[in-house]
C-alpha cells in the first residue's frame, strides 16, 4: 500500500498516528492529544497522557501528524465507517 498522504489518508490505517482533537461539539474532548490505539465505526480510542479515551468520531474535528510530520486536519464524520470497509471505500475530493 502507498504511503499516507494528505489526499488519502481516509483510506489509511489510523491506528499508530498522532492525534488531536482540534474542535468537538462536546467541549471536555476539545484539546485531547495522544496516540491512536483502536478504532471502531463510530469511534477512535486515543491513549492521552495516563487515560484511554473514546472520542466518537462525527463530532469532532481531528489534526493527525503523518509519518512525514505532515499535519492533516481531517472532519470525523468523514471517518464513519468501520475501519475495514472505509479503507475499500472511493473517496471524493473535498
Amino acid at each position: 500500500m502507498s504511503p499516507i498522504t494528505p489526499q488519502n489518508i481516509l483510506r489509511h490505517e489510523l491506528i499508530g498516528l498522532t492525534v488531536k482533537v482540534n474542535e468537538a461539539s462536546d467541549p471536555t474532548l476539545k484539546g485531547i492529544r495522544g496516540t491512536v490505539v483502536d478504532e471502531t465505526k463510530n469511534t477512535l480510542k486515543i491513549i492521552a497522557a495516563t487515560r484511554t479515551v473514546a472520542i466518537p468520531k462525527n463530532i469532532a474535528i481531528f489534526q493527525f501528524m503523518l509519518p512525514s510530520g505532515t499535519l492533516v486536519d481531517v472532519v470525523g464524520s468523514r471517518l464513519v465507517a468501520s475501519p475495514e470497509n472505509r479503507l475499500k471505500t472511493k473517496v471524493r475530493r473535498w
